[in-house]
């Protein structure tokens, strides 16, 4: 498969790439530095996303380039002059929001790098792995496959930061000896700074979300018999701190940090909607549990979105908990207690309506 992506890319001159909607690290990485190895072989590679990346990602080599999707004239003249729409890091269609459809209908070769479970089937090639620590790993595969010298100093700082990113600072359980291989390549080749890259990425904080953060972790919920916690976000919440929804990145694992616990969800609430993060440890899987809610993702990370009023689809999620805990309803506590409730009521109160 990889000398079959290989032979797609040196056939190929016009490409466009893309990722999922409200980029990670993982996904502006992996399109930055596919983008400049494409640019390295002299190809064309135009990157359009739905979402802009987050501000802490900005000082990437081609970060300000990135196209916001908006269906003008010259986007969808690019989407229809490409031979190769490379999609990245996402593997279903619902996922890029509304360029969805015009890259599922492109006559261009359509072509999956992915390490998301059960990609859907319409992509005309595919280099994905579930095992793989991220996309940004898969990239670096195909280059290292063409030529190794190609990972210049941006592109290394490109797929250090997608790795980085989704391996949470190479301390998850997908992190193998192979990875760490590739990672020696990526600093022999680049000759980039990863205390640098970090401190860009983790420790450039506004002072909105410090607080909004404050706020989070005050909040935090304990169930189950100390098995599950979750957190939540809020409109108010967001609206009192000054903080911005792309600056929550993170904010799930936190769950994880109280012991005991073995599962972690993050409620965000949306105007459409609550969006749901899971985290978990070992073996604790919780991909399945997200898929039953119409989302999906990795064993140990997984999200969902559920069009349901925020407190109406915590009750729903917490009360799924002893299925996929492996534990009966008679051996835990159930539904939320009435300190959650009042909980909620108060998170969801506009500024300035909060009881005293």
């Amino acid at each position: 498969m990889l000398q079959e992506v290989c032979a797609l890319i040196d056939r190929s001159e016009r490409f466009v790439l893309t990722t999922h909607a409200k980029p990670d690290g993982d996904a502006i990485g992996s399109v930055l530095g596919f983008a400049r190895y494409l640019q390295q072989k002299g190809k064309s590679a135009t990157i359009i996303t739905c979402d802009p990346p987050p501000f802490n990602l900005e000082w990437l080599h081609g970060a300000l380039d990135i196209q916001v999707y908006d269906g003008s004239l010259r986007q969808m003249q690019a989407i229809a002059d490409a031979d190769v729409i490379a999609v990245m890091d996402l593997n279903a269609q619902n996922r890029m929001g509304p360029m969805g459809a015009s890259v599922r209908n492109a006559t261009a070769t359509r072509l999956l790098i992915d390490h998301h479970t059960d990609p859907e089937g319409w992509f005309d090639l595919a280099y994905a792995r579930e095992s793989a620590s991220s996309t940004g790993q898969l990239v670096y595969e195909i280059i290292s496959a063409d030529d190794p010298a190609l990972i210049d100093h941006a592109t290394a700082e490109c797929l250090y930061t997608a790795i980085m990113t989704d391996t949470g600072s190479f301390r998850y359980s997908n992190v193998t000896p192979e990875l760490h291989r590739a990672i020696a390549e990526i600093l022999e080749y680049g000759r980039i700074d990863p205390s640098a890259i970090h401190t860009a990425i983790y420790d450039r904080k506004s002072e909105g979300s410090l607080k909004l953060l404050a706020r989070l972790l005050q909040g935090l919920q304990i169930e189950w018999n100390g098995l599950v916690s979750y957190t939540v976000i809020t409109n108010a919440m967001l609206q009192e701190t000054g903080a911005h929804i792309e600056e929550t990145e993170g904010y799930v694992n936190w769950g994880l940090a109280v012991e005991g616990v073995r599962i972690t969800m993050l409620f965000t609430q949306t105007e459409r909607g609550t969006k749901v993060s899971f985290r978990s440890r070992g073996d604790d899987h919780v991909h399945k549990w997200a898929q039953s809610l119409g989302g999906g993702g990795h064993p140990n990370a997984s999200g969902a979105f559920v069009r349901k009023p925020l407190e109406e689809t915590i009750e729903m999620v917490m009360a799924q908990a002893p299925r996929h805990l492996d534990m009966s309803d008679q051996d835990a506590d159930q539904g939320l207690s009435d300190e959650d409730q009042e909980y909620l009521s108060m998170l969801q109160a506009g500024p300035g309506r909060r009881q005293a």
